[in-house]
């Protein structure tokens, strides 16, 4: 078969990979096509987390499974090749009798990198690795850096006035939250939340702007909610205090359960590595993070984050918090009514 027909399945086994979204954290979003003398046989996608893998609900979908002898499998990443919370893929392509395999990449997890694909090769499976690799990584970015650097994929938000201010004077003891950004982009900013596994505040945050840190003016699955704060804090009065999603504190040295608040320590809050090595071992893939200045110059400093995104309103503060500055270039930008978002990516 040519390579611009493995990439026309591939690319199909890309949009189906899509549809698990953030339901399949922190496992990767995986789609599968079976195809056989060129008509697909069988497709599906990893659904949720703990549920069946993208090639097994594909080779469920084939009604004549004899007909998977003779059918090649296109699946976006490495099949597992060990038990974890379903048995490995692997296995089932060889009992299955499959005798061609199609993997966009290989699965830098390291109970399989490499694994699944030896134990194909050895048992006589034609297989083909590396089609549409640099898009299925891009598609498991947070996966990917999950496992190789050991930590959350980090997206870094925030929003500033046409002169630079992304907040006002809060000495005047002014609370509540301040709109910045136009009501259309606030749904936006609420689409990018459902996408990411948590979110994440410092304490200054936490008692200015008393927020939910919810996605309720979208569909979509609520992140957990995070705060850094060095020493506990009451949530009981605040809206993080209610049940509409988990909410970690991430404190110094204390580590209790209250409600639906868990409290579990890093040793140093400043020493972001810490926090986000804690973070690793929670199984958080991903962090959207939304804190204030403070919170956000200290990632953008220590070099941590993997995306930033910047909504330019135009409209003035005339005073207030300084939004942090980049010295780079914004790889794109849109437009979102009367504000221009602005994308940044971390290429070290």
């Amino acid at each position: 078969m040519n390579e611009s027909v493995d990439s026309k399945y591939m690319l199909r086994a890309l949009e189906l990979a899509e549809k698990g979204g953030v339901n399949v954290a922190p496992n990767p979003l995986v789609g599968c096509v079976i195809v056989r003398h060129g008509e697909v046989i069988g497709e599906g996608y990893h659904e949720f987390y703990g549920g069946p893998h993208a090639e097994v609900n594909a080779i469920a979908k084939v009604e004549n499974q004899e007909l998977l002898k003779d059918a090649t499998l296109y699946v976006t990443l490495e099949p597992c090749a060990h038990f974890g919370k379903t048995p490995p893929c692997s296995n089932l392509i060889l009992e299955k009798g499959i005798p061609r395999v199609v993997i966009g990449c290989s699965d830098p997890f390291s109970q399989v990198n490499g694994k699944g694909i030896e134990q194909l090769r050895t048992a006589g499976v034609d297989v083909v690795v590396d089609v549409l690799s640099e898009r299925c990584r891009a598609m498991n970015k947070r996966f990917f850096t999950f496992h190789e650097k050991k930590r959350p994929y980090l997206v870094l938000k925030w929003a500033q006035s046409s002169d630079g201010f992304m907040d006002i004077d809060r000495t005047t003891g002014y609370l509540g939250s301040v709109m910045i950004s136009h009501p259309d982009t606030q749904l936006i900013v609420h689409r990018w939340r459902s996408e990411e596994v948590s979110i994440l505040i410092g304490k200054n945050t936490l008692v200015n702007d008393n927020p939910s840190l919810t996605v309720r003016r979208v569909k979509g699955k609520n992140p957990v909610r995070i705060v850094l704060s060095a020493s506990p804090v009451d949530l009981s009065d605040l809206m993080l205090g209610n049940d509409e999603a988990p909410t970690i504190v991430i404190t110094n040295d204390t580590e209790a359960v209250s409600g639906n608040t868990r409290y579990i320590s890093c040793g140093n809050v400043r020493d972001l590595t810490s926090v986000l090595h804690r973070l690793h071992s929670e199984n958080i893939l991903s962090v959207f993070v939304e804190g204030g200045a403070h919170v956000l110059r200290s990632f953008l400093d220590s070099g941590l984050w993997d995306e930033v995104r910047i909504i330019a309103s135009d409209q003035s503060l005339g005073s207030g918090l300084r939004a942090p500055l980049l010295s780079i270039d914004p790889l794109r930008e849109e437009k979102s009514a009367s504000d221009t978002i602005r994308y940044f990516y971390n290429k070290s």
